[in-house]
């Protein structure tokens, strides 16, 4: 294959991005599979085979990086690092968030949270937000309990995730954005020591106890439970809100899922494939690197689209098209390899066994109160807010 220089998209900006990625994706398609974006200094990768690539191959593009935004933004997480560091310290958290553990000890902590959300949510009534009334609160219990911070207000817990994801966005250097992140490290970092102070800190099934279980010292369990309230609340909020909305503009899809024809598995699958909660990882070139016919020089950013791998016309028939009928096949919504999303059962089982039958039996009709919610955000996309409307009859 001749190699050559990587096509230039002088065009792409972070703002296109976050205000409409696929419309960005299309035309960096018809550049080429691996375009360098000058105003980003990165090059941008939209293939879901060549995004595997990167992401499976860390001798050739590494995850740690000096100023990686997760070291600044929780420390020496898990996540910004190659192997075999990476794998010991996920090791000692996979038994948190195995299926068998999900389906033994958290579900029953999901149902009773989506139990006590719901109960308030009806009390707001029709034109309660499903994102924020609903989604918000009900990952962030789910995320305290699975993390081991089961004390902690969700209210709390959506605070520190917000100021971790927006640091690990704030590629202009915000120093609001910075402050706010000091604040919630303090104060998580705070509770997370207390936990390990606990003499029977180390005695339930959640992540802290099984990282002490295994050793980690303090610095890397206060990191690593940070990292999982930073995505543990972001990624299930978003996915059930856009399920939601979703189902809204494809009644006969829903009437298929309520008429058991195909399950909220299935919904779950094509939302994150439709509509991942995270549309970018970033890499380093470690070497000059060979990528579909295009030089990736050493030292070279790298992003991973996911948002674009998961509608890679190559893989997914009518890839825009929103379909519970779809054949299930590999995506990257959460990743792939060694740093594939450790959370993805905990989230799978909360919302598609959980959240979403227990909503659509208890709220008959619930739909959006109209059709104009727009998506937003790149690193991390969703809808900010989702009005919902609902039988009431049934509340009666």
């Amino acid at each position: 294959m001749r190699v050559s220089a990587a096509p230039s998209a002088d065009w792409v900006a972070l703002e296109q991005l976050i205000e409409d990625p696929y419309t960005v994706y299309d035309r960096l398609r018809a550049v080429g599979p691996v375009v360098w974006a000058p105003q980003l200094e990165r090059f941008l990768v939209t293939g879901l085979d060549d995004c595997r690539f990167v992401e499976a191959n860390e001798d050739l593009f590494e995850v740690e990086q000096e100023d990686s935004p997760l070291k600044r933004a929780m420390g020496e997480v898990m996540l910004s690092k190659n192997e075999p560091e990476h794998g010991v310290e996920r090791a000692a958290v996979n038994p948190a968030l195995r299926p068998k553990a999900i389906a033994e000890v958290w579900r029953a902590h999901f149902e009773a949270n989506a139990a006590r959300v719901l109960e308030r949510f009806r009390r707001l009534g029709p034109g309660a937000d499903i994102n924020a009334d609903f989604a918000l609160p009900y990952a962030a219990m789910n995320l305290a309990a699975v993390v081991g911070l089961p004390e902690v207000p969700w209210t709390d817990v959506q605070r520190w995730s917000l100021a971790f994801i927006a640091e690990v966005a704030n590629v202009q250097g915000d120093p609001r954005v910075s402050e706010a992140n000091d604040i919630a490290n303090a104060e998580a970092d705070a509770a997370i020591d207390q936990r390990i102070a606990d003499p029977a800190g180390s005695a339930d099934p959640s992540m802290i106890s099984m990282m002490l279980r295994a050793g980690l010292p303090p610095d890397l369990v206060r990191a690593n439970a940070k990292l999982a309230v930073s995505g543990g609340v972001n990624e299930p909020q978003h996915v059930l809100t856009s399920g939601v909305h979703a189902l809204s503009r494809h009644p006969d899809q829903l009437t298929s899922v309520r008429a058991g024809e195909y399950t909220f598995a299935q919904v779950f699958d094509e939302v994150v494939r439709w509509m991942p909660p995270i549309h970018t990882l970033m890499r380093l070139a470690r070497v000059d690197v060979e990528l579909s016919g295009v030089m990736v020089p050493a030292g070279s950013l790298v992003w991973i689209l996911l948002g674009a791998a998961n509608r890679d016309p190559r893989h997914f028939e009518q890839p825009d098209r929103f379909l519970v009928s779809r054949p299930r096949k590999p995506h990257l919504a959460f990743g792939s390899g060694p740093h594939i999303c450790a959370g993805s059962w905990a989230a799978r089982s909360s919302i598609a066994e959980v959240a979403w039958p227990l909503l659509y039996d208890e709220l008959p009709g619930l739909a959006p109160v109209d059709d104009d919610s727009r998506f937003n955000g790149f690193f991390f996309r969703g809808l900010p807010s989702l009005p919902v409307t609902w039988n009431t009859e049934s509340d009666k």
